[in-house]
């Protein structure tokens, strides 16, 4: 992990874009934002749902789907353990997401930013979608927080 002041948002001191830090994720490039997500110097206030579909579909766009997956499961896990809140990773909402988000990111045509991408895939950023897929209490149980279940209602893409 790089030395850096984890106390700090924002992009890190040696960031790739060689811009200044912000705390604000949605003006950080993509590898910025990867980065800072991964290092853990993202504050926990500021990673929304938004945040996570950003993250999962900017390892979509890097790595083959297992291993976007596993590295999207280790980084939530990793980020709520550091952040003191490791009961609130959740395995089934985590891969369903990705899930969703992976198909949208390899429809045609494949989005340039994650602003293009966004605007093309709102749907993704209603964070009741899984609703469409799954009933409550399936999604609810002890059974889907720790392990993968697939959807009762119908199947993901």
């Amino acid at each position: 992990m790089p030395d850096n002041d984890l106390g700090i948002a924002g992009p890190p001191k040696d960031s790739p874009s060689g811009k200044t830090a912000t705390t604000v994720p949605e003006a950080w490039t993509d590898e910025d934002f990867r980065e800072a997500f991964e290092s853990l110097r993202i504050p926990s206030e500021l990673i929304h749902h938004r945040e996570h579909i950003r993250l999962a579909w900017i390892y979509s766009r890097q790595y083959p789907q297992e291993q976007a997956l596993t590295r999207m499961v280790q980084g939530i896990q990793a980020f709520a353990k550091h952040h003191g809140a490791a009961a609130k990773y959740h395995h089934t909402i985590t891969v369903a997401w990705m899930r969703l988000v992976w198909h949208a990111a390899r429809a045609a045509p494949q989005a340039p930013d994650f602003k293009t991408f966004a605007a093309a895939h709102v749907h993704l950023f209603d964070p009741r979608l899984l609703e469409y897929y799954y009933l409550k209490a399936r999604l609810q149980s002890d059974g889907a927080r720790y392990d993968w279940l697939d959807p009762d209602l119908r199947p993901l893409p």
